[in-house]
């Protein structure tokens, strides 16, 4: 676990190789309906089939009405010959009797009063199936050309519309467990191995002393961290301080081996010779699979403190 915090580019790289986390986040993405615009086109296609609805509606009225009114029209005009027939006949029986001048004219207009009355109903129902033939045919013209707004409108929504995408955050969640984790166990280690006046630093105080360069040299019961040196006394001390307490514990690894921490000399950039003869000696910056695959063995599990 202390090796996850001390080689964070080395995290960071089999995070790359085994998670994907080197790409976008999200970059796996299916095609989805947007949600917006079919509720729109549901909205506008609903509308379209009521105004269809209703524009049929309005046609049988309004074919209804019209029949209405043609047969109301032949209705009126054969009841008017007919009535206006009989007040003619009446006209002159009255004339062939010898009745006076002034009493037939008082009764002829009293009997054609009575048939413009009759006739004013007959009409009055045929000028109403008129009208509401009109009406509905008016109401049929208003729904067609409702109709064309609404798929003009459908049109102008397909061309506008664009292609939405669902975005697979697995890759997020990944990755923030990683952030947490690195950050724990970044916290773990300033806790248990950094000098007191680290207590309460934070990572941008930190993140020098995880991202020094070195190299690790394997034996059959040691690993030795070699770390190299700062251009900073302060920061020396610091380092000194804390591969002393490293040493002091000398945790264990899962595999047995013992953790050693040691500062390389500022006078050399190579290995000792000693050293190539116990153990070949890895760069961070050089490792192969394999070294990633054995120091990311240790990140998912907690470091034995047991000590010797």
């Amino acid at each position: 676990m202390l090796l996850a915090g001390i080689y964070g580019e080395v995290a960071e790289l089999l995070g790359k190789v085994h998670l994907g986390l080197d790409i976008n986040h999200g970059e796996a993405s299916t095609p989805v309906e947007n949600s917006e615009v079919a509720k729109r086109r549901s909205t506008l296609q609903k509308r379209l089939v009521k105004l269809k609805h209703w524009a049929e509606s309005a046609s049988t009225r309004s074919h209804q009405a019209g029949k209405r009114h043609d047969r109301l029209q032949v209705q009126f005009k054969s009841r008017a010959d007919k009535l206006y027939r009989e007040l003619g006949l009446h006209q002159t029986t009255l004339e062939m009797q010898g009745m006076a001048d002034h009493l037939l004219r008082r009764e002829m207009k009293e009997r054609k009063a009575v048939i413009d009355a009759e006739l004013e109903q007959l009409r009055a129902k045929e000028w109403r199936a008129y009208e509401q033939c009109n009406r509905e045919f008016g109401k049929q013209e208003r729904y067609y050309k409702a109709q064309r707004e609404v798929l003009r409108a459908l049109e102008e929504l397909e061309a506008k519309e664009r292609t939405m995408y669902e975005l697979d955050h697995r890759k997020d969640q990944v990755m923030t467990v990683c952030k947490v984790a690195l950050a724990n166990l970044a916290m773990w280690v300033r806790d248990h191995y950094f000098p007191a006046s680290y207590t309460h630093a934070t990572w941008s105080r930190l993140v020098p002393f995880f991202r020094l360069p070195g190299c690790i040299v394997r034996d059959a019961t040691t690993i030795r961290v070699e770390l190299c040196p700062f251009h900073d006394r302060a920061l020396n001390r610091d380092l000194a301080l804390l591969c002393a307490r490293v040493n002091e514990v000398s945790p264990q690894l899962p595999d047995g081996h013992r953790l050693s921490f040691t500062i390389r000399s500022t006078s050399t950039c190579h290995i000792l010779p000693v050293q190539e003869h116990r153990a070949p000696c890895l760069s961070v910056d050089a490792f192969g699979e394999e070294e990633i695959s054995f120091v990311s063995s240790h990140f998912s599990r907690n470091v034995c403190l047991d000590k010797h």
